[in-house]
C-alpha cells in the first residue's frame, strides 16, 4: 500500500505526515490491519527497538473533584462508586510506589484529583517525591495534579520530578463540549510550564468520546506541535455514573488504527498505552506492542487494570522485553535535548510541527469504507479499583 511505505519512510526521517494520511490510517479497513501495524511498527522498532517501558499509578488523593470533565470517575457530581479519600500520607504513596517499581516499573506517576494544586499541595507532593526517590534509587517520578500556578513546576523539579503529566485529552474545536470549568488554552499552557521549568512533558488524549476522525488527528498534530517527550493514548472508560457511560465507540481494530496513526504522527515519541486497553482492546492487546512502547503496569485511577504479572507474561509472549532501570527510553536526539535544557521546540528535531509532502491518498476515487457497526457495551471489563492506594489491601502490581 503506498500509503503505508510513505508513512513508514516518513516515520524513519521523523518527518510529519500530512492531515490527510492521518486520516486516511484511520479509515483504512479491518482487512488492512495487520499491514498497518506491521508499517507502524516498523517505525517504533527503529527508535525503541523492543523495548517497553513500565509506569505505575498511585493516585494520592481519590474523587471529588471540583471539575466537570465528562469521561471522569472523579468528575463533580460523578455517581460512579469509586474510592474517595484525601491526600496520602508520604509513606504509604512510597509504599505503594514501591510496589509498582518491584513489579518492573521504570516510573512513578503521582496523580491527584482536583483542578489544581494549593502551594500547600505541592509541599505535600515534594515530600512524597522524596521519599519515594529515598526508598527506590534511579526511579523517574512524574507528577500530574491538574493545572500549575507560576512558580510550581520549578518546586516540583527542585524536589526531584522528572516529568509532569497534563493531558489534552480532545481537540480544541471540541473541548467545550467535554468540559467546561477550565479550557483547551489552560491545558496547553501547563504543559508550557512544565517544559520551560525543565521538567519533561507528558501529554497525551483519549479516545472513545464520540469524537470524528477530524478530531482525533487535530489533537494528535497539536501533540506533536507542542512536543511532549511522552504521550499517553487513553481509551475512555464508559464508568456508569458519569455522563459518557454509554459512549462504546471503539473496537479493538479501531484502537489500534488509532495508536497507528499517533506512531505515525509522533515517530521518536514515547506512546504509551494508557487507561482503557483492556476495555477496548481485549485480547488483541499484544498487537499495540507494536504501535506503543510504554504501558502501565496493573490497576488505574480509579479502575483495576489486568493483573501485572499477566502485563508481564504479555510483553515475554509477544517478543519483546521490559525496559531496564539504566536504559535510557528516549532516542538520542531527544534524550539530549532534555538533558540539555529539559524542553524542545520544533527546531530542535527535523520535521518536528512541520508539514512536508503533498496530498496522500485523499484523492483516491475508491469507494469510502462502511462505517463499521458499534459494538456491544462491554459493562463486564469495567472494574472499580478496590485494592492498592487508599485501601488495605495489596496493590496489582
Amino acid at each position: 500500500m503506498d500509503l503505508l511505505n510513505t508513512l513508514v519512510d516518513k516515520g524513519l526521517r521523523r518527518e510529519l505526515p500530512t492531515r490527510e494520511e492521518a486520516l486516511a490510517v484511520l479509515a483504512t479497513s479491518d482487512d488492512d490491519l495487520l499491514d498497518v501495524v506491521a508499517a507502524a511498527g516498523k517505525v517504533r522498532r527503529q527508535w525503541f527497538g523492543r523495548r517497553v517501558k513500565l509506569n505505575y499509578l498511585v493516585n494520592l488523593k481519590s474523587g471529588l473533584c471540583p471539575e466537570d470533565c465528562s469521561y471522569c470517575s472523579q468528575r463533580l457530581g460523578s455517581k460512579a462508586e469509586i474510592l474517595k479519600y484525601t491526600w496520602l500520607k508520604p509513606e504509604d504513596a512510597s509504599k505503594a510506589a514501591a510496589a509498582g517499581v518491584a513489579g518492573g516499573a521504570k516510573r512513578v506517576c503521582l496523580v491527584a484529583s482536583g483542578r489544581g494544586p494549593t502551594d500547600r499541595d505541592v509541599d505535600r507532593v515534594s515530600k512524597t517525591i522524596e521519599a519515594i526517590k529515598e526508598q527506590n534509587e534511579g526511579v523517574e517520578v512524574c507528577a500530574c495534579l491538574g493545572l500549575l500556578s507560576e512558580g510550581q513546576a520549578d518546586r516540583l523539579r527542585d524536589a526531584g520530578a522528572d516529568a509532569y503529566n497534563h493531558n489534552l485529552n480532545t481537540s480544541e474545536g471540541t473541548y467545550g463540549e467535554i468540559t467546561t470549568t477550565h479550557t483547551y488554552a489552560d491545558r496547553v499552557d501547563t504543559v508550557q510550564q512544565a517544559q520551560a521549568a525543565g521538567l519533561s512533558a507528558c501529554s497525551g488524549l483519549i479516545a472513545g468520546m464520540g469524537e470524528s476522525d477530524e478530531d482525533l488527528v487535530d489533537v494528535v498534530f497539536a501533540l506533536r506541535e507542542l512536543d511532549p517527550d511522552s504521550v499517553p493514548v487513553n481509551f475512555l472508560i464508559p464508568f456508569e455514573g458519569t455522563p459518557l457511560a454509554k459512549e462504546w465507540n471503539l473496537t479493538p481494530q479501531r484502537a489500534l488504527r488509532i495508536l497507528a496513526m499517533v506512531r505515525f504522527v509522533c515517530p521518536d515519541v514515547e506512546v504509551r498505552l494508557a487507561g482503557g486497553r483492556e476495555v477496548h482492546l481485549r485480547t488483541m492487546q499484544p498487537l499495540a506492542l507494536h504501535l506503543v512502547n510504554s504501558i502501565f503496569l496493573g490497576d488505574y485511577l480509579t479502575s483495576e487494570g489486568q493483573a501485572g504479572q499477566a502485563d508481564l507474561d504479555m510483553i515475554a509472549d509477544a517478543g519483546f522485553e521490559v525496559e531496564g532501570a539504566g536504559t535510557t527510553t528516549l532516542p538520542e536526539h531527544r534524550a539530549d535535548v532534555v538533558a540539555g535544557c529539559g524542553s524542545h521546540t520544533a527546531q530542535d528535531a527535523p520535521g518536528c510541527g512541520s508539514h512536508g509532502g503533498g496530498c496522500g491518498p485523499c484523492g483516491s476515487s475508491e469507494p469510502e469504507p462502511e462505517a463499521p457497526a458499534v459494538p456491544e457495551a462491554r459493562t463486564d471489563l469495567v472494574s472499580v479499583r478496590r485494592r492498592g492506594a487508599g485501601t488495605d489491601l495489596a496493590p496489582n502490581a
